[in-house]
């Protein structure tokens, strides 16, 4: 049995070498918002749109420090305030903005300035992809490629595809109803990547059949984005 499946593994990771070229990896954008800030409902709704571009794969994070003016963020989780926060070391930013759109781990901007956003995202010039496939239900397979100095990071993500209505009780937004897309629910770091060839295992999360799944490879602490693997698909 042991055999047969080394086999199998073996046999996925040999196809993403001979197999013709997948879908292009999408532009990862990446919103960090907070339901309690005041400047955040007009990024949530151009993030909204972005979700709709089959081109980009567009994640709205949840933080929590915002929570002190009154109202506690529904979706909001420390991780994603640390992953934030990364950005701001990569970056060189004394303070993380809110909202704050990353676009493919290489630039960032207010994420309420949708125009700005879509011509970082139209001028996303991305290295090569290695190639990517879920194997199964709890694994996925990624190919060879370049890694960058310091190494790459591969992360599981968990996000919610539907579109959400919060209604704001207390503090900046009181009465005011926030509109969400493709909210991160849970975002893990599944291994390092080196460039060669690699299967790795899958994390047991809550089941939730609601939730969409999504890989992302990038370089170690913050770096650029080397590759997206959307729910469902393959990718390079």
């Amino acid at each position: 049995m042991r055999t047969a499946l080394i086999s199998l593994l073996s046999l996925a990771l040999t196809s993403l070498v001979a197999a013709p070229a997948a879908a292009k990896s999408p532009v990862l954008v990446e919103l960090f918002t907070s339901q309690g800030c005041s400047s955040c409902g007009k990024a949530n709704l151009a993030a909204a749109e972005l979700a709709e571009r089959d081109d980009v794969l567009a994640l709205t994070y949840s933080v929590d420090y915002w929570d002190y003016l009154g109202w506690k963020d529904t979706f909001a989780k420390p991780a994603f305030g640390e992953r934030q926060r990364a950005y701001a070391k990569a970056f060189a930013l004394r303070d993380v903005p809110t909202p704050q759109v990353v676009v493919a781990g290489k630039v960032q901007a207010s994420g309420a300035k949708a125009e700005t956003v879509e011509k970082l995202i139209d001028a996303a010039h991305l290295p090569p992809a290695p190639d990517m496939e879920f194997v199964g239900t709890n694994r996925v397979a990624i190919g060879s490629g370049a890694s960058p100095r310091g190494g790459a990071e591969v992360w599981l993500v968990r996000f919610d595809p539907r579109k959400q209505e919060i209604a704001v009780k207390r503090g900046d937004n009181r009465g005011q109803t926030i509109i969400h897309r493709n909210v991160v629910r849970e975002i893990v770091k599944i291994g390092a990547w080196t460039g060669r060839p690699k299967m790795y295992r899958l994390p047991a999360l809550a089941k939730d059949d609601d939730l969409a799944t999504a890989i992302i490879v990038q370089g170690a602490k913050g770096g650029r984005v080397l590759g997206v693997l959307p729910p469902g698909g393959k990718s390079r």
